[in-house]
């Protein structure tokens, strides 16, 4: 395997699978058993969740809410796919701990970087739920934080397409993959993987980025064994 530590961002979208709104148990399911593949080999894995198939914050502001009001309702909903997650993953063997930002006691432990990283060490799946606890902060942030603040060795970020393209390839069937680019190429050409935030804090902590289709079984494994399976920002 390539990395010992890894942070994994799943989108709330993938949970959601094919159907419109909420937690499809299936891939639920289908995650475990990639991760407690990963987890059989001694990889340390945390999980940065977001919140989408439930409520975006952005998307309550543009209908109206206050935008801090909006994210953190949107904070809640990832608190609840990290329950879920765990929920699967405890159904496959894996041990996991989900730590919040926001505390929730009766739920989840408080985030204290130090026990997360002891979790990690003890061979336990960390996920992260409540994002970074602030409002104006997206998820994509919360996992570029959390890797540098674990000292992570790589984001792979799983998402519905199979990597970064230049342009939606869902819309342009020109659209061209890129196999790897740089921080700055990101930053530079507004490329629409991850936020600016994001991307400015993995390369201020040299964090590469590989962005990956979750929706083929093994290619968690896959990733964490360095398969060029997807795209690499670095």
């Amino acid at each position: 395997m390539t990395y010992k530590r890894v942070l994994l961002k799943l989108s709330g979208e993938a949970l959601m699978g094919e159907k419109p709104y909420g937690i499809d148990p299936a891939i639920v399911q289908s995650i475990a058993e990639d991760v407690s593949k990963v987890v059989e080999n001694n990889i340390q894995l945390a999980i940065v969740v977001g919140g989408g198939n439930i409520f975006r914050g952005l998307k309550g502001s543009a209908d109206g809410m206050d935008r801090a009001t909006a994210d953190y309702v949107g904070m809640l909903a990832t608190v609840m796919n990290a329950i879920s997650l765990q929920d699967g993953l405890e159904r496959v063997g894996v041990a996991t701990r989900v730590q919040t930002a926001i505390e929730m006691q009766e739920i989840a432990e408080p985030y204290i970087r130090r026990r997360a990283m002891r979790h990690l060490e003890k061979g336990r799946v960390v996920v992260f739920g409540g994002g970074c606890g602030n409002p104006f902060f997206t998820t994509d942030t919360t996992a570029a934080l959390r890797a540098a603040e674990i000292n992570a060795e790589v984001v792979m970020k799983a998402t519905k397409v199979d990597g970064v393209y230049d342009r939606d390839p869902n819309k342009f069937k020109d659209a061209k993959k890129y196999s790897s680019l740089s921080y700055q190429q990101v930053l530079s050409d507004e490329i629409a993987v991850m936020d600016s935030t994001a991307i400015a804090l993995c390369k201020d902590n040299n964090i590469p980025i590989m962005v990956f289709d979750i929706f083929k079984k093994g290619n968690i494994s896959k990733a964490v064994a360095g398969e060029s399976i997807g795209s690499l920002i670095s």
